[in-house]
C-alpha cells in the first residue's frame, strides 16, 4: 500500500494572505477541474458527470490514464477523492485546519493501492517514491495555493 501526507502552510512569510474561504475556493474548483491547476497537457480531460448535495462523480485524464472519482467536500475543511476507477484504488484527502498556534495549514494524505499490481511490488514503491519526492504532493500542495492565489488576482476565483 501507498501512503503519503504532507503539510505546508496556507501563509507563509511573503505571500498574500488567504483567507480560509478563499482557499476552500481554490481547493474546490480544483476539485471540479484540475485542468485549471496542473502543469499543462497533465490533466486533458476533467468533467464534473453527476452531482448530489454530498458528493460529485468527476472523469479526467490525468498523466494519461483514465480515472472517475467520487469527489465527497466537507465545505470549508476537506476535499476526499475516492478512486472509483483508473489505475489506483483508495483515497486521496486534501484538509484545511488549524495548528497549535492558530495558523491555517493545508495537507494532503492518501492510502492508495494499485490495481493489478502486486502490493508494495516495484510499481507502488516507484509509486510511493513520487509522491514523497520533490515533484510529489507537497510540491502540489504549494502550487495549488500559488494558482489560487493568482485566480484570486485575476478576479476568477471568489473565497
Amino acid at each position: 500500500m501507498i501512503y503519503s501526507t504532507a503539510t505546508v502552510p496556507v501563509n507563509p512569510e511573503g505571500e498574500t494572505k488567504l483567507t480560509r474561504a478563499q482557499a476552500w475556493a481554490g481547493l474546490e474548483l480544483k476539485a471540479r477541474d484540475a485542468r485549471l491547476f496542473l502543469p499543462p497537457g497533465l490533466c486533458t480531460r476533467c468533467d464534473v458527470v453527476e452531482e448530489s448535495a454530498s458528493h460529485f462523480v468527476r472523469d479526467a485524464t490525468i498523466g494519461g490514464a483514465d480515472l472517475r472519482e467520487i469527489v465527497a467536500l466537507e465545505p470549508l475543511s476537506k476535499v476526499t477523492f475516492f478512486q472509483a476507477a483508473g489505475p489506483r484504488e483508495g483515497a486521496i484527502i486534501n484538509e484545511l485546519f488549524e495548528d497549535a498556534d492558530g495558523a491555517l495549514q493545508l495537507r494532503f494524505y492518501c492510502y492508495l493501492g494499485l490495481r493489478g499490481q502486486a502490493p508494495n511490488g516495484p510499481q507502488e514503491q516507484a509509486e510511493q517514491a513520487q509522491f514523497d519526492g520533490p515533484t510529489g504532493y507537497k510540491a502540489a500542495l504549494l502550487s495549488t495555493l500559488k494558482r489560487t492565489r493568482e485566480l484570486l488576482a485575476e478576479g476568477k476565483l471568489q473565497g
